[in-house]
């Protein structure tokens, strides 16, 4: 018998869904609001300025070699899951306050499960 049939399955991280209707709103959250939007607007600036010098990089790379480079398609797609982390807060939908330094998150797409008649 397999030692590892008695074993815990391994705990998913945490998942919450992003664009999400909420009815309570804070105006104080409003005000400070406008100073995180700056801070953030200059990391996504910066950030999307890098990624897209390493998309350009990278678009070489496929032409002359053929294959991605891992570290450059990493770096770039940190910048789009930080920009959609952040964009529920900078669209009002929500009071949550995202960090303003980019984080490791994870975007998932989910797909209608399609019935066998």
């Amino acid at each position: 018998m397999p030692e590892d049939v008695n074993q815990p399955a391994p705990k998913s991280p945490p998942q919450s869904q992003l664009f999400v209707y909420e009815e309570p709103a804070s105006r104080f959250e409003l005000l400070v609001r406008i100073l995180y939007w700056i801070l953030i607007g200059i990391v996504l600036v910066v950030y999307g300025i890098l990624a897209k010098i390493c998309l350009i990089i990278q678009w070489f790379v496929i032409l002359i070699l053929g294959h991605r480079n891992k570290d450059l398609s990493d770096f770039i797609r940190g910048y789009l899951e930080y920009s959609v982390h952040v964009t529920p807060y900078i669209t009002f939908m929500t009071d949550r306050r995202p960090d303003v330094m980019p984080v490791k998150v994870r975007i998932y797409e989910e797909f209608p499960v399609e019935e066998k008649t």
